[in-house]
């Protein structure tokens, strides 16, 4: 069974400079985190906050594209963890039948807040996240390191 998710946050890993988006399960407080580049993280950040760049970023010229094709996303689903890597879908309608697009999942997650659609993890990969070395890595954490980015 897939695990809904919804985006609780971006923070900057002060060690490496990398962003990582922190997911939440939907009624639960466990979290999973992704690391991602600092591109990614700005993506998502961006969606988060509702800004709109003054022309369209890679993300938005998804959506464009599939807006004017008539292609609807229907939903993202983080599908499996292979050393230490992340691998995600993203589910699109066309002319009735639903299609899977292989996708980094901060690709699939800047779509999915994009186009407001729900993220998942299957249960699988939600078990294997990085919850203890999670805890001890956000102990680590300045209060000018955990942004202001919470939905």
């Amino acid at each position: 069974m897939d695990i809904k998710l919804s985006v609780q946050s971006v923070l900057t890993d002060p060690k490496t400079e990398t962003q990582v988006v922190l997911l939440r399960a939907d009624g639960n407080k466990e979290v999973m985190p992704i690391w991602v580049g600092v591109a990614e993280g700005s993506a998502i950040k961006f969606a988060l906050e509702g800004i709109l760049p003054t022309r369209p970023m890679t993300h938005d010229l998804l959506k464009n594209v599939l807006d004017h094709l008539g292609l609807r996303v229907q939903k993202v689903i983080i599908t499996e963890i292979k050393n230490n890597t992340y691998y995600a879908l993203v589910y699109v309608e066309s002319r009735g039948s639903l299609l899977s697009i292989d996708a980094r999942p901060s690709d699939a997650i800047a779509l999915a807040l994009r186009t407001h659609v729900p993220i998942y993890a299957a249960d699988e990969v939600f078990k294997q996240r990085g919850g203890e070395s999670l805890d001890s890595w956000l102990e680590k954490l300045g209060p000018k390191d955990s942004g202001e980015h919470t939905v």
